[in-house]
């Protein structure tokens, strides 16, 4: 198991919890006690009360959730795991397991799935459903049929555990989603595409989140069902319905959150109360129920379990197609959420700091250089000062390699920026200002070797940044003809914004 928040998609040992390995705890001298991370560098301040967890945590190793229970014994075990993910949320703990609950503690569920024209698709994905590690009598599964052509209907009725709903007009999956829900027995909703396979153990990894009571929405882990070819191992690591492989949560300041809804799962009561999703979007319309959801009070999680394997499409040309439509869908979103404005964050320090290196190189004098350099020395004395009038004992190596990386991640943030949206104008602007395209070039292949480093795809580099560069330019594509199409040019013209808001 590597040490870090990472958790196996398929992991089934029981549940534990450990110190990241950036992280660690210090006892303060006025007796509190605050949790440090080396990167990003932070600290969280403990109460005293819950110090006897991150004392059982102290030793570096997975420990088990009932030895953490039993270090709080006059506080309710709800209460203890509710911290210790909060924990995990923010990036100071690792977890690994799920939950394991009584057949009685389970909750009902109703798995949803819309299909048409894939016959073999929704035999594999049933097959996998008839699978699945959950109490029997709890487990309800309706697939609605889009109108299809061809004998999908009939496949579906080969299985008796699932409940057929015929439609005879296409009408998008996001109708079927519905008009299932409004059938539905169950008290959790588990939407999941025809063109999944669900693992065993999808459900039980997943549900026991909705103990929490503020929950109303969770996203798992969505894998790669191929391993076929060059193409295949890039989606294994850069799949568009890859959240990632850390534990995340909606948060005020992170508006654009959201779950992809072919492995999602909600309350009964809170899809109702939002009106499900919306039918006359085709594309984008689990990002739009996700941020509706939001906007309602409900939390929104994503965990990186609970794995469903999504067979993608794994030729070139229906590849780049499917990246072009999901580009489609952000102005269409940008209008219908006119107060989620998108935002490119540009910090002072770092915007200066790079400046005077640019300033350096284009005018070949060294002082840009050393003014740059004084910006940096200052803001380690700054955030070394501010860390120590609050009793947190770093190193001034601490600091300053912290921020030598966040000026680093800068530098990725813009050109992940220019790459994402700006790609297709670089074979325009050779004849006009060869620099500037070189230079957006020259971005658009530090965000790619980036990802690559990150991702560590079973690829070489080449193989890498060629997908990737067919990735960002059908993508943008889609995103510029929906802009002039809508004539709405939010989604690549952002406000810049030098502090968090």
């Amino acid at each position: 198991m590597a040490s870090s928040n990472r958790t196996a998609a398929t992991n089934s040992s029981p549940l534990a919890y450990r110190l990241r390995p950036a992280a660690r705890f210090e006892r303060l001298e006025n007796g509190g006690g605050a949790l440090v991370l080396g990167y990003p560098l932070r600290a969280l301040f403990i109460h005293a009360a819950w110090h006897p967890v991150l004392a059982c945590l102290a030793g570096g190793d997975w420990v088990p959730w009932e030895r953490i229970a039993a270090a709080m014994p006059a506080q309710p075990a709800e209460a203890v795991e509710s911290f210790v993910n909060t924990l995990v949320r923010r990036g100071y703990l690792a977890q690994t397991g799920f939950p394991r609950l009584a057949a009685s503690d389970y909750p009902s569920v109703s798995v949803i799935i819309p299909v048409r024209d894939r016959p073999q698709e929704i035999r594999a994905c049933l097959a996998s459903l008839t699978r699945l590690d959950y109490p029997t009598a709890k487990l309800e599964i309706i697939v609605v049929d889009d109108a299809s052509r061809d004998d999908t209907p009939a496949v579906i009725e080969q299985f008796r555990e699932a409940h057929l709903i015929r439609m005879t007009q296409h009408r998008q999956a996001a109708f079927c989603r519905n008009l299932a829900a409004e059938t539905a027995r169950g008290d959790i909703l588990a939407f999941i595409d025809s063109d999944c396979l669900a693992d065993p153990t999808w459900l039980k990894e997943l549900v026991p989140a909705f103990r929490d009571p503020s929950l109303g929405a969770l996203g798992g882990w969505v894998d790669a069902a191929f391993d076929d070819n060059g193409l295949d191992r890039y989606e294994k690591v850069k799949s568009a319905l890859k959240i990632g492989s850390w534990f995340k949560r909606s948060e005020q300041a992170e508006r654009f959150f959201y779950v992809p809804a072919c492995n999602f799962l909600v309350r009964r009561e809170a899809f109702a109360h939002i009106g499900g999703f919306r039918a006359s979007l085709h594309v984008g319309e689990d990002v739009d129920f996700c941020w509706r959801l939001q906007d309602a009070g409900y939390s929104l999680e994503y965990r990186p379990m609970g794995r469903v394997a999504h067979k993608h499409r794994n030729r070139l040309g229906a590849f780049c197609a499917r990246r072009f439509d999901y580009g489609t869908s952000e102005p269409v979103l940008q209008s219908l959420h006119r107060a989620r404005v998108k935002t490119l964050f540009l910090p002072w320090s770092e915007t200066l700091f790079w400046l005077t290196v640019v300033l350096a190189v284009a005018t070949g004098s060294l002082l840009p250089l050393a003014a740059g350099g004084i910006m940096l020395l200052v803001d380690g004395i700054r955030k070394h000062r501010r860390l120590k009038i609050r009793q947190v004992r770093v190193t001034r190596r601490e600091v300053y390699t912290a921020i030598i990386r966040g000026y680093l991640a800068f530098v990725y943030h813009c050109c992940s920026f220019v790459s994402r949206y700006y790609l297709i104008a670089v074979p325009l602007l050779v004849p006009l200002s060869p620099l500037t395209a070189a230079i957006m070039g020259g971005m658009h292949l530090i965000a790619g070797l980036v990802e690559y480093s990150v991702k560590k795809p079973r690829l070489n580099p080449f193989a890498f940044v060629f997908f990737f560069t067919l990735e960002q330019a059908s993508y943008q594509s889609g995103v510029w003809w929906a802009c002039i199409r809508r004539f709405n040019f939010n989604p690549v013209l952002p406000r810049v914004i030098h502090k968090r808001i």
